[in-house]
């Protein structure tokens, strides 16, 4: 595996695959990697010639307050990984290569489905999203990006950037990766000590609790986070900042749970932030998991 720092060192490998007609596949990433992130990078082998997976800890999706000081870094670790999991080229670039000197350029999605949720409870969070992956998907010049179920709010929010900008890059979801206790893998679980890595689970076990009570036959989205607030409220070290149900397009809460839907929770345990969902279509009687 190679690895390019700068925009000019990272063109030179794209185009020269480009010109050979090779596939490229895209998985831009923080780092502090996981078997989530490798698991992108494996679809992305799997759908592409070339694999490009991008090292970089984008300081415009962080807000004031946040852990973007403290986020784990490990480029090391994370380029072993990313070789041994078939990545071609790792982008590691710094924060000038991204945004140079003076950048001035702003990219914002407005509107469904950069609205609630993430974005009420990090103001700007999206906007830094939308900022980074227009920049990436331009430097790299891929013609697919693997992102990973978990953000679903957010792989929603990336599905309209590229419809709105026309970039030429199709985008794939994989299904998320979790624990076997169900936690959903997170580069943040490393804050977790030992008692709130027992609690953490929660998050799954809520959804969980709405996926059996959606196969029973409830369909009011009201008793539905209901049912699963009560079982984050019953776990002392979690702290509820939403349990939802939405529309799977826009993102807006719905009161009946029926057609395409996603159920998204966040919480805090600790010091981490975690969230996860439940992604559905329901019909009348009973519902498929997607």
């Amino acid at each position: 595996m190679d690895t390019a720092r700068t925009a000019a060192q990272l063109r030179t490998a794209t185009m020269m695959w480009s010109l050979r007609d090779r596939r490229i596949g895209f998985v831009p990433t923080m780092g502090a990697l996981h078997e989530g992130h490798l698991a992108l990078v494996r679809h992305a082998r799997e759908l592409s010639d070339r694999v490009v997976a991008s090292v970089f800890v984008n300081p415009t999706q962080f807000g004031p307050g946040e852990d973007y000081g403290g986020y784990p870094r490990d480029p090391e670790r994370d380029a072993t990984l990313l070789a041994e999991a078939g990545c071609d080229l790792l982008f590691l670039p710094d924060v000038e290569t991204v945004y140079p000197p003076g950048d001035a350029t702003v990219v914002d999605v407005a509107g469904p489905p950069a609205e609630g949720l993430e974005a009420a409870h990090r103001p700007g969070h999206f906007k830094g999203v939308a900022a980074v992956l227009a920049r990436l998907f331009h430097l790299v010049g891929c013609e697919v990006a693997v992102f990973g179920e978990k953000d679903a709010q957010q792989l929603a929010v990336v599905r309209r950037l590229v419809r709105d900008l026309h970039f030429p890059v199709e985008i794939v979801a994989h299904p998320t990766v979790r624990e076997p206790d169900g936690l959903a893998m997170s580069s943040r679980n490393a804050y977790l000590d030992a008692g709130e890595r027992r609690a953490a689970p929660a998050l799954h076990r809520a959804l969980s609790a709405a996926r059996e009570a959606i196969a029973e036959g409830e369909r009011d989205a009201g008793r539905l986070r209901a049912a699963m607030r009560a079982v984050l409220a019953a776990e002392p070290l979690v702290t509820t900042e939403y349990a939802e149900v939405v529309d799977a397009e826009t993102f807006r809460p719905v009161t009946e749970a029926r057609g395409r839907l996603v159920l998204p929770v966040a919480a805090r345990v600790g010091r981490a932030r975690l969230i996860d969902n439940l992604q559905l279509e329901v019909d009348g009687a009973a519902e498929a998991p997607r």
